[in-house]
């Protein structure tokens, strides 16, 4: 496909040679080929599908966390984080996790649910991308010092050791305030291009900017996910794109690196292709989650009145934390430990807990394992 001039590099006077952004967006960016916009406006129609689909979830919100969880999960793994949705999930819980990691992804989920919170009464500008940074690297796991909530002061790069020998070395502290200038006003342009096309290219040009020290990886993807919300394109977050990107991850960082070079539409199909493919799976997720709900439901109101109430406030609990223990279920229903231990053995007897291994006295897991797996296996 044809290139258009997104950055020039510009020799420092340090020796090495920096990617400066020219006017963004520039006018070519919109002589979109005929077939990525047919795509897009598939793309667009299966978010809508999405959206549609989960409206008919009953009482959705107790799902929601889920989905949120898999981004955060895979957005934090993309960047090394060992930790799975489980160890996060544990950590969230008071469950204890042997892995520390894990914390990086209740980060992001902090961050993320502070940006739709945010972003309700709050226009999507570098202010509030400066709150959202800040909210993601406190107190994080950084490769260095970060910054949290302040755009860079010192040059970064990505690759290597040193700009000198970089893979790729964004644009200078002191020439960046204007780049970011033009990709707020392109933020606040909402006549420009199809919803989806502009956030494939908020994305890159984000990335490609790099106005952070550390963390502009994570900052641009939920990006993504609060500028669907913004742009009125989901109601509810449900569709993420850490999961795509990190099952294409070299290809991810591949295209990300040759819109850089000026391969916009390249990028511009990869992305669609990654809103089509996860739109796919989350509507499939959506499906999955209300067969188990009603199959799970219908166990529990064969109960009898007293057991059948209690059954399904430990249920709802657990479509937001498929992972518990009795004391947590103590929490949940103020039950003492021995009644607290009934209600989770009827829930194993009705084959929705699975009991996992015992390390202590007191520390038996119990996992929603078929709810869970929906988020493992799409």
């Amino acid at each position: 496909m044809k290139k258009i001039i997104i950055t020039q590099k510009v020799k420092q006077s340090s020796g090495y040679s920096a990617s400066i952004p020219i006017a963004f967006p520039s006018s070519e960016m919109f002589n979109i080929p005929q077939n990525l916009i047919n795509k897009a406006a598939e793309a667009e129609r299966l978010i809508g599908k999405l959206d549609g689909a989960t409206q008919t979830i009953p009482d959705v919100d107790f799902f929601l966390k889920m989905f949120a969880l898999k981004d955060a999960t895979n957005s934090a793994q993309i960047e090394g984080t060992q930790a799975t949705m489980t160890d996060a999930l544990e950590l969230a819980s008071g469950i204890e996790s042997g892995d520390t990691d894990a914390d990086d992804i209740v980060h992001y989920l902090e961050a993320l649910n502070y940006g739709i919170d945010r972003s309700k009464e709050f226009p999507m500008s570098l202010r509030f991308i400066r709150e959202i940074h800040k909210i993601l690297m406190q107190n994080a796991r950084a490769t260095h010092f970060s910054d949290p909530g302040e755009f860079k002061k010192s040059q970064n790069w990505i690759g290597g050791t040193k700009p000198s020998n970089a893979t790729f070395v964004p644009v200078p502290p002191e020439e960046m305030m204007p780049c970011l200038s033009d990709l707020e006003k392109f933020i606040y342009n909402t006549d420009s291009t199809l919803p989806i096309i502009s956030i494939a290219y908020i994305h890159a040009q984000f990335e490609t900017i790099h106005p952070f020290l550390d963390g502009n990886g994570r900052a641009g993807r939920l990006l993504v996910t609060l500028l669907l919300m913004k742009k009125k394109l989901l109601e509810n977050p449900v569709l993420f794109l850490s999961s795509y990107f990190k099952k294409h991850k070299q290809v991810y960082y591949a295209k990300l690196d040759a819109y850089h070079s000026g391969s916009v539409f390249d990028w511009l199909n990869f992305f669609i292709e990654g809103v089509i493919e996860t739109a796919e799976e989350s509507i499939q997720t959506s499906f999955d989650i209300r067969k188990i709900r009603d199959e799970d439901m219908q166990k529990i109101q064969a109960l009898g009145k007293r057991e059948s109430e209690t059954s399904v406030i430990i249920l709802n609990d657990l479509f937001q934390n498929p992972i518990a223990t009795t004391k947590t279920i103590m929490k949940i229903t103020g039950f003492t430990r021995v009644g607290a231990q009934k209600a989770v053995d009827r829930l194993v007897s009705l084959d929705i807990l699975e009991k996992q291994s015992q390390e202590k006295k007191y520390d038996v897991k119990y996992i929603y394992k078929r709810y869970l797996d929906c988020f493992y296996l799409s």
